[in-house]
């Protein structure tokens, strides 16, 4: 198994290269060169099964040997082991043919730690094979830094600096990063938003010369790893609803896109899908592309769901890459229009993503009405970035004998303000984090300037 890179300049990896690497060097992202298949014996073959096993038989051919299989077993089992319920990822029935799919069971109560848990044993294992040390360099809307430090603070081999957006992220999302004083963990809340975050984080793997050799590894959904990881639970909640003797289809909250292209290599792998149904809040360059083909970046909009105030979705352009027949010239030119002016996809790519996905703008005013809707209905109580999946799935389902899954992506006590807007006294937090509110913070405060970020991080990596 090689990578290549979406922009076609850059060399094929490994798996190891890859998981080390994040961003190719011609600024574009690493997607498989062949995608691995599932038989409908194989899928067949998972009903059952526990999440790690699956975890091991979807993720195995990525990995290719370059990790014996004893040892990545081990390595799965131990990463889903952190998670709070037996099922790691269960599925609760809404309504006749509509389920939520519970992401928010690991350490940091949301679907990142699906990945991030692995991500990090994976890289302290690499780089302990290789005898080096490494900085992870990432930014965060909310929740990707949190589960990133929960899956490295153990690491012996990396050093983490997580970029934030300053007084633009939930408390509860903030002191989850910011209450973890290991000595390798590292926070900045950065003058600006999460696109300004992301840009310095983009800048530094370009030019990682200010580290003078020493290694800068991603852990946002840039790293293929991240992709690979959340694959699994697309397979698993549609096999445990009938995959693939009849197909699902899946609503996503979505921003950066990670999370959805997931579930687009799960149905390139064999998994029967209907369709997808993309959720986003004011910020809707998803949207907008799909429905309009209005492929333009907008002012960012602060909002009730924060994690998904991104104005430029990055994996998007993985998507992109497949539309436009693997054709990696005409994404980076595509994109290169992108940062200069409005644009707009060709009409065939356009036609191909049309035929697989749906998508539905969601505003704080529907974010609101959707909370309150959904309790009434079921009792249950979303979060508001789930809320918007909710709706969606509701206006966009389609078939309705096909199963719908809503992804939960966040438990509703990370985003208590919303849910208090939506006229509740509140969520109460697990009782692992019970004390967060009361906890020792640690961050350092940064203008959105690339040389006073980087020069933090000279400063303080060991």
């Amino acid at each position: 198994m090689r990578y290549i890179s979406t922009r076609g300049q850059a060399p094929a990896l490994s798996f190891e290269e890859v998981v080390l690497t994040g961003m190719a060097s011609d600024g574009g992202l690493y997607v498989p060169e062949t995608v691995p298949q599932l038989s409908h014996d194989d899928l067949a073959a998972m009903a059952g099964l526990s999440y790690a096993e699956i975890a091991f038989r979807v993720m195995q051919p990525y990995v290719n040997g370059e990790i014996d299989d004893e040892t990545f077993r081990t390595i799965v089992t131990e990463a889903y082991a952190t998670f709070s319920h037996d099922a790691v990822v269960p599925l609760n029935q809404l309504d006749a043919n509509h389920f939520l799919l519970e992401l928010f069971h690991g350490p940091t109560l949301a679907f990142k730690d699906v990945a991030l848990q692995l991500l990090g044993r994976l890289l302290d294992h690499f780089l302990k094979k290789r005898g080096e040390r490494a900085v992870i360099m990432g930014a965060t809307s909310g929740d990707t830094g949190s589960a990133a430090i929960e899956g490295c603070r153990h690491c012996d081999n990396l050093d983490i600096f997580i970029l934030h957006p300053y007084q633009r992220v939930s408390e509860v999302q903030r002191r989850q990063m910011t209450s973890v004083l290991a000595d390798n963990v590292f926070n900045v809340a950065i003058e600006g938003n999460f696109d300004d975050a992301q840009a310095m984080v983009k800048a530094s793997f370009a030019d990682q010369s200010f580290l003078n050799g020493t290694r800068l590894v991603a852990v946002n959904s840039i790293n293929w790893a991240r992709i690979m990881a959340q694959i699994v639970y697309y397979v698993a909640s549609a096999v445990a609803l009938g995959a693939p003797h009849r197909k699902v289809s899946f609503c996503v909250p979505s921003a950066n896109f990670g999370n959805v292209f997931a579930g687009y290599m799960a149905y390139r792998m064999g998994l029967p899908v209907e369709r997808f149904v993309i959720a986003t809040n004011a910020n809707d360059i998803l949207h907008r592309t799909l429905a309009a083909n209005d492929f333009s970046k907008q002012e960012l909009k602060a909002t009730l769901a924060p994690s998904m105030d991104i104005v430029v979705s990055s994996n998007f352009e993985r998507l992109l890459f497949e539309a436009y027949g693997r054709d990696g010239a005409a994404v980076a030119a595509l994109l290169e229009r992108f940062q200069a002016e409005p644009t707009a996809l060709a009409d065939a790519p356009l036609a191909r993503l049309r035929e697989l996905f749906a998508s539905h703008s969601v505003d704080d005013a529907s974010i609101l009405e959707v909370i309150r809707e959904a309790h009434h209905r079921t009792q249950e109580i979303l979060d508001p970035h789930t809320a918007t999946g909710y709706r969606a799935a509701e206006r966009e389902r389609g078939e309705a004998s096909v199963p719908m899954v809503t992804l939960a992506t966040a438990h509703p006590a990370k985003f208590a303000e919303a849910v208090v807007k939506a006229g509740f006294p509140g969520v109460p937090l697990p009782p692992h984090m019970d004390d967060l509110l009361e906890r020792e913070e640690r961050y350092t405060v940064l203008p959105a300037e690339l040389s006073a970020v980087q020069q933090f991080v000279v400063d303080n990596r060991r």
